[in-house]
C-alpha cells in the first residue's frame, strides 16, 4: 500500500502543475512562457536564499544550538523574503507587460508548480527508487563501518515503516502550497501596479509565517496532518486575495462603430463662384417651371 501511495503523490505533484497551466491556457488564453517565467523565478530565488541560509547559520551557529523558534523565524524569513523579492524583480523591471490578473494566475503556478516538480517529485523518485533497491541488499557486504551500516539499516526500515497516508499528505501539501504561491504572485502584482509595497511586505509576512509555523509545529511532534491542516489555512487565505483581486465583469475588447454616427464625416468638396453669366442662365432655366 505504501508504493501505491508514493506513485500517487509521485505522479500528482508532477501531473497537477501541468495541468493547472494547461487549464489557465486555455481558460484565460495566458501564454505557457508566463508559467516558465514563474518557474525561472522560483529557480533564482533558490540561488540566493540556499546560500543566504548556509551564510546566517555560518556566522550565528549552527541550526542545532538554536531554540526551535529561531530557526523556523531564519528559515520562514528568508524563503519569504527572497521568494517575495524575486517576483518584485520580475515584474518591476523584466515582465514589465505583465500587469493583469489572469497573467499573475500562470505566473504563480509556474513558481509554485516547478517547487513540486524538483523539490518533491524528484526526491520522492530518488527515495523511491534507492529504497528500493537498498531494501533487500545485503549491506553488510558493502564493507561499511558497522556503525554506518547500522545507520542506514535504520534509515532503509524507517522509510518502509511510515504510514501509507504520509505521501498521500504531502501530495495535498503540495496542491496548499501552489495555490498560496498563486495568492502571493497577485498580492505582489498589487504592489508593483499600484505602487504601494505595503502589499508586498504582506507577501513576505505572509510567506514568512506559513513556512516558520510548518517548521515549528513539525519540530514540535505535531502529527502530520495538523501541520498539513496550518498549511491549508494559509492557502484559504490565499485563495480568499485570488477571489477578491478577480477583476469584475468581461474584458473590454475593441470593436467596430456600431452607426454611421460614429464614422468621421467625408470633408465635402469646395465649390468655384458662379459667373454673372452663369448665375443668368441658371435663373432663365428656373423660370420655366414658375
Amino acid at each position: 500500500m505504501l508504493t501505491v501511495a508514493l506513485i500517487v503523490e509521485l505522479v500528482f505533484v508532477i501531473s497537477f502543475p501541468l495541468a493547472l497551466g494547461a487549464w489557465l491556457q486555455r481558460r484565460f488564453q495566458v501564454s505557457w512562457l508566463l508559467f516558465a517565467a514563474g518557474a525561472v523565478t522560483f529557480g533564482l530565488s533558490q540561488a540566493v536564499h540556499l546560500p543566504l541560509n548556509e551564510a546566517i547559520f555560518a556566522l550565528a551557529g549552527r541550526p542545532s544550538a538554536w531554540t526551535g523558534w529561531a530557526v523556523a523565524l531564519v528559515l520562514g524569513a528568508t524563503a519569504g523574503l527572497c521568494e517575495e523579492t524575486a517576483r518584485y524583480v520580475a515584474y518591476r523591471w523584466v515582465l514589465r507587460d505583465l500587469r493583469q490578473w489572469r497573467e499573475a494566475l500562470m505566473f504563480g503556478a509556474g513558481h509554485g508548480g516547478i517547487e513540486a516538480i524538483v523539490l518533491v517529485g524528484l526526491v520522492v523518485a530518488a527515495g523511491m527508487l534507492n529504497m528500493t533497491a537498498l531494501r533487500g541488499a545485503a549491506l553488510e557486504a558493502w564493507g561499511l563501518p558497522a556503525a554506518q551500516t547500522a545507520q542506514l539499516q535504520g534509515q532503509v526500515e524507517a522509510y518502509w515503516a511510515q504510514a501509507w497516508t504520509t505521501p498521500l499528505l504531502a501530495a495535498v501539501e503540495r496542491l496548499f502550497t501552489i495555490v498560496f504561491h498563486v495568492g502571493m504572485a497577485i498580492l505582489v502584482l498589487q504592489a508593483v501596479t499600484r505602487r504601494r509595497p505595503g502589499y508586498w511586505l504582506l507577501a513576505v509576512g505572509l510567506h514568512t509565517a506559513s513556512n516558520a509555523l510548518a517548521v515549528l509545529t513539525a519540530e514540535a511532534g505535531w502529527p502530520l496532518a495538523a501541520t498539513e491542516g496550518v498549511i491549508g489555512l494559509f492557502a484559504l487565505l490565499a485563495l480568499g486575495i485570488i477571489l477578491a483581486s478577480r477583476p469584475s465583469g468581461p474584458a473590454t475588447v475593441e470593436t467596430m462603430p456600431a452607426s454611421d454616427a460614429a464614422l468621421p464625416s467625408l470633408p465635402v468638396p469646395r465649390q468655384r463662384p458662379l459667373t454673372a453669366e452663369e448665375r443668368l442662365r441658371r435663373q432663365i432655366e428656373q423660370s420655366k417651371y414658375e
